[in-house]
Protein backbone atom coordinates (compact mmCIF):
# COMPACT_ATOMS: atom_id res chain seq x y z
CA UNK A 1 0.00 0.00 0.00
CA UNK A 2 2.61 2.08 0.38
CA UNK A 3 2.97 5.09 -2.16
CA UNK A 4 6.81 5.89 -3.36
CA UNK A 5 5.82 9.95 -3.03
CA UNK A 6 6.11 12.20 -0.46
CA UNK A 7 2.74 13.84 1.25
CA UNK A 8 3.18 17.24 -0.82
CA UNK A 9 2.99 15.04 -3.74
CA UNK A 10 0.19 13.45 -2.83
CA UNK A 11 -1.88 16.42 -1.97
CA UNK A 12 -0.66 18.39 -5.09
CA UNK A 13 -2.41 15.50 -7.07
CA UNK A 14 -5.75 16.43 -5.23
CA UNK A 15 -5.30 19.30 -6.04
CA UNK A 16 -5.18 19.44 -9.40
CA UNK A 17 -7.51 16.50 -10.15
CA UNK A 18 -10.51 18.08 -8.35
CA UNK A 19 -9.64 21.71 -9.09
CA UNK A 20 -13.04 22.33 -9.39
CA UNK A 21 -14.61 20.87 -6.51
CA UNK A 22 -15.56 22.96 -3.18
CA UNK A 23 -12.45 22.35 -0.90
CA UNK A 24 -13.20 23.90 2.71
CA UNK A 25 -15.86 26.24 3.68
CA UNK A 26 -15.11 28.73 6.79
CA UNK A 27 -16.91 31.99 8.30
CA UNK A 28 -19.84 31.36 5.07
CA UNK A 29 -16.73 31.47 2.87
CA UNK A 30 -16.16 28.55 0.51
CA UNK A 31 -12.74 28.07 -1.47
CA UNK A 32 -12.04 25.51 -4.38
CA UNK A 33 -9.13 23.16 -5.03
CA UNK A 34 -7.71 25.35 -7.05
CA UNK A 35 -7.85 28.34 -5.07
CA UNK A 36 -5.96 26.49 -2.19
CA UNK A 37 -3.91 25.31 -4.17
CA UNK A 38 -3.35 28.67 -5.58
CA UNK A 39 -2.57 30.38 -1.99
CA UNK A 40 -0.58 27.15 -0.80
CA UNK A 41 1.61 27.34 -3.79
CA UNK A 42 2.14 31.28 -3.17
CA UNK A 43 2.94 30.72 0.16
CA UNK A 44 5.04 27.53 -0.08
CA UNK A 45 7.19 29.94 -2.45
CA UNK A 46 7.05 32.68 -0.35
CA UNK A 47 9.04 30.45 2.51
CA UNK A 48 11.77 28.42 -0.06
CA UNK A 49 12.83 31.74 -0.68
CA UNK A 50 12.84 33.56 2.93
CA UNK A 51 16.73 33.94 3.72
CA UNK A 52 16.21 32.74 7.40
CA UNK A 53 15.15 29.38 5.87
CA UNK A 54 15.80 26.02 4.29
CA UNK A 55 14.06 22.75 2.73
CA UNK A 56 13.86 20.93 5.58
CA UNK A 57 13.12 23.39 8.75
CA UNK A 58 10.68 22.86 10.92
CA UNK A 59 7.54 25.13 10.58
CA UNK A 60 5.48 26.09 13.70
CA UNK A 61 1.31 25.86 12.75
CA UNK A 62 -0.81 27.37 15.74
CA UNK A 63 -4.13 28.12 14.29
CA UNK A 64 -7.76 27.22 14.71
CA UNK A 65 -9.75 26.00 12.21
CA UNK A 66 -9.51 28.48 10.10
CA UNK A 67 -8.97 28.18 5.73
CA UNK A 68 -5.83 29.54 6.81
CA UNK A 69 -4.71 26.29 8.71
CA UNK A 70 -5.10 24.10 5.30
CA UNK A 71 -3.63 26.47 3.42
CA UNK A 72 -0.31 26.72 5.95
CA UNK A 73 -0.08 22.72 6.03
CA UNK A 74 0.04 22.24 2.43
CA UNK A 75 2.24 25.23 1.94
CA UNK A 76 5.04 24.40 4.61
CA UNK A 77 4.87 20.50 2.84
CA UNK A 78 5.23 22.09 -0.29
CA UNK A 79 8.20 24.04 0.47
CA UNK A 80 10.04 20.89 1.62
CA UNK A 81 9.79 22.02 5.12
CA UNK A 82 8.53 19.93 8.39
CA UNK A 83 4.89 21.15 10.06
CA UNK A 84 5.03 21.50 14.00
CA UNK A 85 1.62 21.04 15.04
CA UNK A 86 1.09 23.58 17.87
CA UNK A 87 -2.50 24.51 19.87
CA UNK A 88 -3.10 27.55 20.03
CA UNK A 89 -4.44 27.50 23.49
CA UNK A 90 -1.01 27.01 24.76
CA UNK A 91 0.95 29.30 27.17
CA UNK A 92 4.13 30.63 26.65
CA UNK A 93 5.33 27.99 28.60
CA UNK A 94 4.57 25.14 26.34
CA UNK A 95 4.84 27.21 23.54
CA UNK A 96 8.67 27.42 24.69
CA UNK A 97 9.21 23.97 25.10
CA UNK A 98 8.08 22.97 21.56
CA UNK A 99 9.71 25.70 20.26
CA UNK A 100 12.89 25.28 21.33
CA UNK A 101 12.32 21.08 21.34
CA UNK A 102 11.77 20.83 17.44
CA UNK A 103 14.16 23.69 16.62
CA UNK A 104 11.06 25.55 14.66
CA UNK A 105 12.83 28.16 12.45
CA UNK A 106 9.42 29.73 11.58
CA UNK A 107 5.70 30.15 12.85
CA UNK A 108 2.13 30.66 11.40
CA UNK A 109 -0.23 32.05 14.07
CA UNK A 110 -3.19 33.97 14.82
CA UNK A 111 -2.42 37.39 15.90
CA UNK A 112 -4.10 37.04 18.90
CA UNK A 113 -1.48 34.86 20.17
CA UNK A 114 1.56 37.38 19.25
CA UNK A 115 1.83 38.81 22.89
CA UNK A 116 2.44 34.75 24.00
CA UNK A 117 5.00 34.46 21.15
CA UNK A 118 6.68 37.76 22.35
CA UNK A 119 7.57 36.36 25.74
CA UNK A 120 9.56 33.40 24.20
CA UNK A 121 10.58 34.08 20.79
CA UNK A 122 13.84 35.10 22.18
CA UNK A 123 14.87 32.04 23.30
CA UNK A 124 13.97 30.05 20.10
CA UNK A 125 15.27 29.94 16.51
CA UNK A 126 12.23 31.62 15.23
CA UNK A 127 13.78 33.62 12.33
CA UNK A 128 10.07 34.06 10.35
CA UNK A 129 6.85 35.25 11.81
CA UNK A 130 4.00 34.75 9.99
CA UNK A 131 0.53 36.09 11.43
CA UNK A 132 -3.06 35.92 10.13
CA UNK A 133 -6.56 36.70 12.10
CA UNK A 134 -9.51 34.74 11.28
CA UNK A 135 -11.11 37.79 8.40
CA UNK A 136 -7.64 37.75 6.54
CA UNK A 137 -9.04 35.46 3.44
CA UNK A 138 -12.50 37.14 3.67
CA UNK A 139 -11.14 40.93 2.93
CA UNK A 140 -7.98 40.46 1.70
CA UNK A 141 -6.48 43.24 3.36
CA UNK A 142 -2.71 43.68 4.18
CA UNK A 143 -1.52 44.88 7.61
CA UNK A 144 1.54 46.42 8.06
CA UNK A 145 2.88 44.72 10.74
CA UNK A 146 5.86 45.90 12.70
CA UNK A 147 9.33 43.78 13.96
CA UNK A 148 9.37 42.10 11.19
CA UNK A 149 6.29 40.26 11.34
CA UNK A 150 4.64 39.36 8.01
CA UNK A 151 0.83 39.48 7.18
CA UNK A 152 -0.74 36.33 6.06
CA UNK A 153 -2.10 37.51 3.05
CA UNK A 154 1.09 39.69 2.41
CA UNK A 155 3.14 36.45 1.99
CA UNK A 156 0.39 35.36 -0.54
CA UNK A 157 0.54 38.77 -2.54
CA UNK A 158 4.35 38.68 -2.39
CA UNK A 159 4.60 34.62 -3.47
CA UNK A 160 2.91 34.62 -6.57
CA UNK A 161 5.20 36.49 -8.04
CA UNK A 162 8.17 34.33 -6.71
CA UNK A 163 8.79 30.48 -8.64
CA UNK A 164 8.09 27.20 -6.44
CA UNK A 165 11.59 25.57 -6.91
CA UNK A 166 11.78 21.44 -6.70
CA UNK A 167 11.93 19.97 -3.52
CA UNK A 168 15.21 18.32 -2.52
CA UNK A 169 14.23 15.66 -1.08
CA UNK A 170 10.74 13.26 -1.59
CA UNK A 171 11.76 10.19 0.23
CA UNK A 172 8.61 8.08 1.69
CA UNK A 173 11.07 7.60 5.06
CA UNK A 174 11.45 11.70 5.47
CA UNK A 175 9.65 12.96 8.20
CA UNK A 176 7.22 15.16 6.99
CA UNK A 177 5.33 16.19 10.93
CA UNK A 178 6.56 16.65 14.01
CA UNK A 179 2.99 15.80 16.28
CA UNK A 180 3.94 16.85 19.66
CA UNK A 181 2.15 14.06 22.07
CA UNK A 182 -0.26 15.74 25.02
CA UNK A 183 2.57 14.91 27.83
CA UNK A 184 0.01 12.44 29.72
CA UNK A 185 3.15 10.31 30.40
CA UNK A 186 5.66 13.15 31.06
CA UNK A 187 6.44 16.13 29.17
CA UNK A 188 5.30 16.48 25.66
CA UNK A 189 7.51 14.49 22.63
CA UNK A 190 7.73 15.37 18.95
CA UNK A 191 6.42 11.80 17.53
CA UNK A 192 7.72 11.88 13.81
CA UNK A 193 5.73 11.11 11.26
CA UNK A 194 7.03 10.52 7.92
CA UNK A 195 5.67 10.80 4.25
CA UNK A 196 4.82 7.29 3.87
CA UNK A 197 2.94 7.34 7.87
CA UNK A 198 0.36 9.79 6.44
CA UNK A 199 -0.49 8.44 2.96
CA UNK A 200 -0.71 5.12 3.88
CA UNK A 201 -2.73 5.72 6.92
CA UNK A 202 -5.38 8.23 5.20
CA UNK A 203 -5.03 5.25 2.36
CA UNK A 204 -5.79 2.49 5.07
CA UNK A 205 -9.00 4.83 6.63
CA UNK A 206 -10.48 5.07 3.20
CA UNK A 207 -10.68 1.69 2.39
CA UNK A 208 -12.53 1.01 5.94
CA UNK A 209 -14.60 3.88 5.76
CA UNK A 210 -15.29 2.80 1.63
CA UNK A 211 -19.10 2.51 2.13
CA UNK A 212 -19.48 6.02 3.43
CA UNK A 213 -17.11 8.13 1.84
CA UNK A 214 -17.91 8.50 -2.10
CA UNK A 215 -15.63 10.66 -4.74
CA UNK A 216 -15.78 14.11 -4.48
CA UNK A 217 -19.81 14.08 -3.35
CA UNK A 218 -19.49 14.26 0.47
CA UNK A 219 -19.23 17.30 2.90
CA UNK A 220 -17.80 16.68 6.04
CA UNK A 221 -18.44 18.40 9.12
CA UNK A 222 -14.87 19.46 10.58
CA UNK A 223 -15.13 20.64 14.53
CA UNK A 224 -11.74 18.82 15.85
CA UNK A 225 -8.44 20.71 15.52
CA UNK A 226 -6.63 20.43 12.70
CA UNK A 227 -3.51 20.83 14.92
CA UNK A 228 -4.73 17.03 16.33
CA UNK A 229 -3.40 14.09 13.83
CA UNK A 230 -6.74 12.81 14.08
CA UNK A 231 -8.81 15.87 12.17
CA UNK A 232 -5.44 16.55 10.16
CA UNK A 233 -5.13 13.25 8.76
CA UNK A 234 -8.81 12.11 8.69
CA UNK A 235 -10.23 16.08 7.02
CA UNK A 236 -7.06 17.38 5.40
CA UNK A 237 -5.82 14.24 4.10
CA UNK A 238 -8.08 11.83 3.55
CA UNK A 239 -11.49 13.45 2.68
CA UNK A 240 -9.91 16.46 1.12
CA UNK A 241 -7.72 14.18 -1.38
CA UNK A 242 -11.03 12.11 -2.11
CA UNK A 243 -12.06 15.60 -3.09
CA UNK A 244 -14.52 16.10 -0.62
CA UNK A 245 -16.10 19.59 1.09
CA UNK A 246 -14.61 20.17 4.88
CA UNK A 247 -16.63 22.65 6.46
CA UNK A 248 -14.33 24.01 9.58
CA UNK A 249 -15.33 25.27 12.97
CA UNK A 250 -13.37 27.87 14.79
CA UNK A 251 -14.86 26.74 17.95
CA UNK A 252 -17.20 24.01 18.67
CA UNK A 253 -17.48 25.13 22.66
CA UNK A 254 -20.26 27.87 20.88
CA UNK A 255 -22.42 25.11 20.04
CA UNK A 256 -24.93 27.55 18.92
CA UNK A 257 -22.50 29.06 15.85
CA UNK A 258 -21.45 25.65 14.90
CA UNK A 259 -25.02 24.69 14.26
CA UNK A 260 -25.60 27.85 12.51
CA UNK A 261 -22.58 27.01 10.44
CA UNK A 262 -23.64 23.80 9.17
CA UNK A 263 -26.79 24.93 8.49
CA UNK A 264 -26.84 25.90 4.95
CA UNK A 265 -25.26 22.33 4.26
CA UNK A 266 -26.93 18.96 3.62
CA UNK A 267 -23.65 17.83 5.42
CA UNK A 268 -23.42 13.86 4.81
CA UNK A 269 -20.82 12.96 7.41
CA UNK A 270 -18.85 14.50 10.41
CA UNK A 271 -16.04 13.63 13.26
CA UNK A 272 -16.38 14.07 16.81
CA UNK A 273 -16.33 12.69 20.76
CA UNK A 274 -18.18 11.77 23.11
CA UNK A 275 -18.83 14.90 24.61
CA UNK A 276 -19.53 17.04 21.58
CA UNK A 277 -22.33 14.59 20.77
CA UNK A 278 -24.44 14.88 23.70
CA UNK A 279 -23.84 18.68 24.00
CA UNK A 280 -25.49 18.78 20.41
CA UNK A 281 -27.86 16.69 21.31
CA UNK A 282 -29.02 18.76 24.06
CA UNK A 283 -29.76 21.76 21.15
CA UNK A 284 -33.33 22.04 20.00
CA UNK A 285 -31.80 23.86 17.14
CA UNK A 286 -29.15 21.05 16.12
CA UNK A 287 -32.23 18.67 16.77
CA UNK A 288 -34.12 20.81 13.98
CA UNK A 289 -31.16 20.54 10.94
CA UNK A 290 -31.64 18.24 7.83
CA UNK A 291 -30.05 15.17 8.11
CA UNK A 292 -31.48 13.38 5.25
CA UNK A 293 -27.93 12.87 3.18
CA UNK A 294 -26.17 12.40 6.34
CA UNK A 295 -24.72 9.09 6.98
CA UNK A 296 -21.31 9.08 8.51
CA UNK A 297 -19.85 10.08 12.14
CA UNK A 298 -17.32 8.41 13.01
CA UNK A 299 -15.76 9.04 16.58
CA UNK A 300 -12.05 9.07 18.14
CA UNK A 301 -9.75 10.67 20.84
CA UNK A 302 -11.88 9.22 23.92
CA UNK A 303 -13.76 6.42 24.29
CA UNK A 304 -17.21 6.71 22.99
CA UNK A 305 -20.35 5.85 25.53
CA UNK A 306 -23.32 3.65 24.89
CA UNK A 307 -25.85 6.48 25.90
CA UNK A 308 -24.18 8.98 23.52
CA UNK A 309 -24.55 6.49 20.75
CA UNK A 310 -27.52 5.87 21.36
CA UNK A 311 -28.72 9.74 21.75
CA UNK A 312 -27.45 10.25 18.28
CA UNK A 313 -29.03 7.80 16.65
CA UNK A 314 -32.05 9.12 17.95
CA UNK A 315 -31.49 12.46 16.85
CA UNK A 316 -29.82 12.28 13.42
CA UNK A 317 -30.43 8.58 12.44
CA UNK A 318 -26.67 7.91 12.18
CA UNK A 319 -24.59 5.41 13.90
CA UNK A 320 -21.24 6.44 14.66
CA UNK A 321 -17.90 4.31 14.21
CA UNK A 322 -15.59 4.35 16.92
CA UNK A 323 -12.08 4.48 15.82
CA UNK A 324 -8.77 3.97 17.82
CA UNK A 325 -5.25 5.67 17.32
CA UNK A 326 -2.70 7.60 18.21
CA UNK A 327 -0.23 10.95 17.65
CA UNK A 328 2.34 8.06 16.97
CA UNK A 329 0.49 6.16 14.74
CA UNK A 330 -0.71 9.10 12.52
CA UNK A 331 -3.50 8.08 14.48
CA UNK A 332 -5.68 5.35 13.06
CA UNK A 333 -5.01 1.88 14.19
CA UNK A 334 -8.57 0.52 14.17
CA UNK A 335 -12.03 1.83 13.38
CA UNK A 336 -15.40 0.44 13.04
CA UNK A 337 -17.13 0.07 9.46
CA UNK A 338 -19.63 2.40 8.82
CA UNK A 339 -23.37 0.49 9.07
CA UNK A 340 -21.45 -2.24 10.91
CA UNK A 341 -20.26 -1.02 13.99
CA UNK A 342 -20.23 -3.18 17.15
CA UNK A 343 -20.82 -1.22 19.62
CA UNK A 344 -18.50 -0.34 22.98
CA UNK A 345 -15.45 -1.54 20.50
CA UNK A 346 -13.16 0.30 18.27
CA UNK A 347 -13.86 -1.78 15.55
CA UNK A 348 -11.07 -4.37 13.70
CA UNK A 349 -7.63 -3.47 12.89
CA UNK A 350 -6.84 -1.05 9.84
CA UNK A 351 -5.29 -3.12 6.70
CA UNK A 352 -1.71 -4.23 7.02
CA UNK A 353 -2.10 -3.26 10.52
CA UNK A 354 -0.91 -5.95 13.38
CA UNK A 355 -2.24 -5.88 16.86
CA UNK A 356 -1.57 -7.65 20.06
CA UNK A 357 -2.54 -8.11 23.15
CA UNK A 358 0.42 -8.45 25.69
CA UNK A 359 0.86 -9.48 29.57
CA UNK A 360 3.84 -7.93 31.22
CA UNK A 361 6.02 -10.37 30.82
CA UNK A 362 5.38 -9.40 26.87
CA UNK A 363 3.82 -12.77 25.81
CA UNK A 364 0.27 -12.26 24.15
CA UNK A 365 -2.86 -12.94 26.10
CA UNK A 366 -5.34 -15.40 24.99
CA UNK A 367 -9.28 -13.85 22.84
CA UNK A 368 -10.90 -12.62 26.27
CA UNK A 369 -8.11 -11.49 28.04
CA UNK A 370 -6.89 -8.03 29.04
CA UNK A 371 -3.69 -7.25 27.72
CA UNK A 372 -1.51 -4.21 26.53
CA UNK A 373 -2.34 -3.31 22.59
CA UNK A 374 0.44 -2.95 20.81
CA UNK A 375 1.00 -2.25 17.06
CA UNK A 376 3.06 -2.74 14.19
CA UNK A 377 2.24 -1.22 10.72
CA UNK A 378 3.08 1.00 8.28
CA UNK A 379 1.39 4.70 9.85
CA UNK A 380 3.76 3.73 12.86
CA UNK A 381 5.71 6.83 13.72
CA UNK A 382 9.52 6.31 13.20
CA UNK A 383 10.27 7.12 16.59
CA UNK A 384 10.39 10.35 19.19
CA UNK A 385 12.21 13.44 17.74
CA UNK A 386 15.30 13.70 19.38
CA UNK A 387 14.98 10.94 22.07
CA UNK A 388 16.40 7.60 21.14
CA UNK A 389 15.44 6.67 25.17
CA UNK A 390 12.09 7.62 25.45
CA UNK A 391 11.73 5.77 21.36
CA UNK A 392 13.34 2.47 22.40
CA UNK A 393 10.71 2.26 25.68
CA UNK A 394 8.48 2.13 23.39
CA UNK A 395 8.98 -0.19 21.07
CA UNK A 396 9.02 -4.07 21.36
CA UNK A 397 12.20 -5.83 20.28
CA UNK A 398 10.22 -7.23 17.68
CA UNK A 399 8.85 -3.72 16.32
CA UNK A 400 5.99 -3.61 18.00
CA UNK A 401 4.77 0.03 19.35
CA UNK A 402 3.67 0.05 23.25
CA UNK A 403 0.28 2.32 23.33
CA UNK A 404 -0.13 1.97 27.11
CA UNK A 405 -3.81 0.87 26.70
CA UNK A 406 -5.30 -1.87 27.73
CA UNK A 407 -7.74 -4.24 25.68
CA UNK A 408 -9.70 -6.80 24.94
CA UNK A 409 -10.18 -8.76 21.37
CA UNK A 410 -13.07 -10.35 20.76
CA UNK A 411 -13.67 -13.54 19.59
CA UNK A 412 -15.51 -11.82 16.28
CA UNK A 413 -11.83 -9.72 15.94
CA UNK A 414 -13.03 -6.44 17.30
CA UNK A 415 -10.83 -4.52 19.46
CA UNK A 416 -12.48 -3.13 23.03
CA UNK A 417 -10.20 -0.69 24.81
CA UNK A 418 -10.46 -1.01 28.10
CA UNK A 419 -8.46 1.95 29.98
CA UNK A 420 -5.03 3.58 30.14
CA UNK A 421 -2.84 1.42 32.30
CA UNK A 422 -1.98 4.39 34.28
CA UNK A 423 -5.42 4.89 35.13
CA UNK A 424 -6.39 1.55 36.42
CA UNK A 425 -7.87 1.67 39.61
CA UNK A 426 -6.44 -1.32 41.93
CA UNK A 427 -8.93 -1.97 44.82
CA UNK A 428 -8.32 -4.52 47.41
CA UNK A 429 -5.98 -6.05 44.82
CA UNK A 430 -8.77 -5.74 42.05
CA UNK A 431 -8.55 -3.80 39.06
CA UNK A 432 -11.23 -1.54 38.18
CA UNK A 433 -10.95 0.38 35.00
CA UNK A 434 -12.88 3.89 34.82
CA UNK A 435 -14.15 4.01 31.53
CA UNK A 436 -16.80 1.02 32.78
CA UNK A 437 -17.71 2.78 35.69
CA UNK A 438 -18.33 5.59 33.73
CA UNK A 439 -19.94 4.44 31.00
CA UNK A 440 -22.61 2.77 33.97
CA UNK A 441 -22.86 6.02 35.03
CA UNK A 442 -23.94 7.95 32.63
CA UNK A 443 -26.30 5.49 31.64
CA UNK A 444 -28.41 7.02 34.90
CA UNK A 445 -30.99 9.64 33.22
CA UNK A 446 -29.92 12.56 35.23
CA UNK A 447 -25.63 12.25 34.75
CA UNK A 448 -24.87 14.14 31.82
CA UNK A 449 -20.47 13.16 32.43
CA UNK A 450 -19.07 11.24 34.39
CA UNK A 451 -15.07 11.33 35.37
CA UNK A 452 -13.66 8.46 37.49
CA UNK A 453 -10.30 8.26 38.93
CA UNK A 454 -8.70 6.19 42.20
CA UNK A 455 -7.95 7.86 45.39
CA UNK A 456 -5.90 6.54 48.17
CA UNK A 457 -7.74 4.42 50.99
CA UNK A 458 -6.61 3.47 54.22
CA UNK A 459 -8.56 -0.19 53.96
CA UNK A 460 -8.66 -0.92 50.32
CA UNK A 461 -5.41 0.61 49.26
CA UNK A 462 -7.63 2.61 46.76
CA UNK A 463 -11.16 3.79 46.18
CA UNK A 464 -12.93 4.51 43.67
CA UNK A 465 -14.26 8.39 43.29
CA UNK A 466 -16.58 9.72 40.89
CA UNK A 467 -17.04 13.55 39.63
CA UNK A 468 -20.36 14.25 37.77
CA UNK A 469 -22.19 16.41 36.21
CA UNK A 470 -26.28 16.06 36.18
CA UNK A 471 -29.12 17.93 34.07
CA UNK A 472 -31.32 17.96 37.71
CA UNK A 473 -31.10 17.86 41.09
CA UNK A 474 -30.48 13.78 41.97
CA UNK A 475 -30.18 11.81 45.44
CA UNK A 476 -26.85 10.26 45.78
CA UNK A 477 -28.04 7.12 47.44
CA UNK A 478 -29.90 6.89 43.87
CA UNK A 479 -26.60 7.02 42.24
CA UNK A 480 -25.06 4.80 44.07
CA UNK A 481 -28.02 2.13 43.92
CA UNK A 482 -28.26 2.26 40.08
CA UNK A 483 -24.27 1.53 39.99
CA UNK A 484 -25.51 -1.13 42.40
CA UNK A 485 -27.24 -2.91 39.67
CA UNK A 486 -24.63 -3.03 36.83
CA UNK A 487 -21.46 -3.09 39.02
CA UNK A 488 -19.52 -5.50 41.58
CA UNK A 489 -19.09 -3.67 45.05
CA UNK A 490 -15.32 -2.96 44.43
CA UNK A 491 -16.41 -1.17 41.50
CA UNK A 492 -18.82 1.08 42.38
CA UNK A 493 -18.43 4.75 43.84
CA UNK A 494 -17.25 5.28 47.40
CA UNK A 495 -17.05 9.09 46.96
CA UNK A 496 -19.27 11.24 44.56
CA UNK A 497 -18.65 14.80 43.65
CA UNK A 498 -21.28 16.66 41.57
CA UNK A 499 -19.50 19.44 39.56
CA UNK A 500 -20.75 22.47 37.38
CA UNK A 501 -18.54 20.95 34.75
CA UNK A 502 -15.79 18.92 34.36
CA UNK A 503 -12.13 19.78 33.14
CA UNK A 504 -11.16 19.18 29.75
CA UNK A 505 -8.76 19.50 27.47
CA UNK A 506 -8.87 21.66 23.99
CA UNK A 507 -10.30 18.86 21.77
CA UNK A 508 -12.83 17.55 24.70
CA UNK A 509 -11.15 15.11 26.58
CA UNK A 510 -12.24 14.98 30.15
CA UNK A 511 -9.04 15.14 32.17
CA UNK A 512 -8.82 12.96 34.76
CA UNK A 513 -5.40 14.07 35.70
CA UNK A 514 -6.90 17.75 37.03
CA UNK A 515 -9.54 15.73 39.22
CA UNK A 516 -6.62 14.03 41.08
CA UNK A 517 -4.61 17.63 41.45
CA UNK A 518 -7.76 18.78 42.91
CA UNK A 519 -8.54 16.15 44.96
Amino acid sequence: MNEQTSLANHLEQALHKYADNPAYSCLGQTLTFAEIDEKSRALAAWLQHHPALSQGDRVVIQLPNITQYPIAAYAVLRAGMVIVNTNPLYTPTEMRHQYKDSGAKAVIILADLLPKLNEVISETDIGCVISTTPADLLTGAINDKSDGIVCFNQALAKGQELALQPRISEQPGDICILQYTGGTTGVSKGAMLTNSNVITNAKQTMLRLANGCREGQEIFVCPLPLYHIYAFTVNMVTFACNGNLNVLIPNPRDLSAFIDAIKPFKFTGMSGINTLFIGLCMQDAFKALDFSEFKLTISGGTSLTSVAAETWRKVTGCSISEGYGLSETSPVVCLNEPGNEVLGTVGKPLIETDVELRNEAGESVPFGDEGELVVRGPQVMKGYWQQAEETAKVFTEDGFFRTGDVAVRLATGEIKIVDRLKDMIIVSGFNVYPNEVEDVLTKHPNIVEAAVIGESDDKTGEKVAAFITVSSDIAENDIIEHCKLMLTNYKVPKKLVIMEELPKSTVGKILRRELRTAG
